[in-house]
C-alpha cells in the first residue's frame, strides 16, 4: 500500500534534499515532539539558528516529515511501500535511507500517540425493545399503526448510558438491510487489508 503525497505535502518535503544529515535528523525530531506536544515555534526558530536554515524551511519541513510518518504509520505501511512512496520526491538513496530510519525508529511510538488522540466512543452493552401497535383511534376506527421502540444501553469510560430511539418497521427494516451490507463490505479483501493495518 503506497502512500499518496498532497502537492502542498510534496512541497514541504521538497525542502529535505538541500538539508544536510545533521539538519533532516533535527527536523525528525522537532516532527516527533510535533506529534508528542504540539506546535513549538521557538524550537523552529532555535533550530533555524542552528541549521542556518529559514524559519519557514523548517516549519515547512518539519510539518511535511510529521505528515509523512503519521500517514505511514497509521497505515502500518511495510519499508518497500515507504521507500516506493518517497520515491516519487525524487530524494537521494542517502536521505531515503535516513527518512526510512525515521519511519522504522518511530513508528510505534506515533502509533501510540495516534490512538491516545482517539476519541473514546461508546461501546455496545445490551438492547431492549418493544413493537406497539397502534389499531384504532377517536378519529379512525381501523388503522394499524405500528412502531418499534429500542432501549440502547451503552458504556463509555465505564459509565452506563440508554439512547431510547423509536421508528416504524419499515425504516427499520432499510436500517438492517443497511447494516448487513455494511457487514457484507467487511468481508472484502480491500476492507480485511484496512483492518489489518489498523490494528
Amino acid at each position: 500500500m503506497l502512500l499518496v503525497l498532497s502537492e502542498e505535502q510534496k512541497v514541504h518535503l521538497g525542502c529535505l534534499p538541500r538539508a544536510s544529515g545533521t539538519a533532516v535528523g533535527e527536523l525528525g525530531r522537532l516532527a516527533m515532539e510535533l506529534l508528542r506536544r504540539g506546535a513549538a515555534p521557538r524550537a523552529c526558530e532555535a533550530a533555524a539558528r542552528k541549521l542556518s536554515i529559514d524559519v519557514d524551511t523548517v516549519q515547512h519541513g518539519v510539518e511535511g516529515l510529521s505528515y509523512l510518518l503519521t500517514e505511514s504509520s497509521k497505515l502500518m505501511i511495510s519499508e518497500v511501500d515507504f521507500q516506493d512512496s518517497i520515491h516519487v520526491l525524487g530524494f537521494s538513496d542517502e536521505l531515503k535511507k535516513l527518512l526510512l530510519q525515521l519511519y522504522l525508529d518511530n513508528r510505534k511510538e506515533i502509533r501510540n500517540i495516534l490512538s491516545e488522540l482517539a476519541p473514546k466512543l461508546p461501546s455496545y452493552h445490551s438492547l431492549e425493545w418493544r413493537l406497539d401497535v397502534q389499531l384504532a383511534s377517536r378519529s379512525l376506527r381501523q388503522q394499524i399503526k405500528p412502531a418499534v421502540t429500542v432501549k440502547l444501553h451503552l458504556n463509555q469510560n465505564e459509565d452506563q448510558t440508554a439512547q431510547v430511539l423509536q421508528t416504524d418497521p419499515s425504516t427499520l427494516l432499510h436500517l438492517i438491510q443497511q447494516l448487513e451490507q455494511a457487514l457484507g463490505e467487511m468481508k472484502t479483501n480491500h476492507c480485511r487489508r484496512i483492518v489489518r493495518n489498523m490494528k
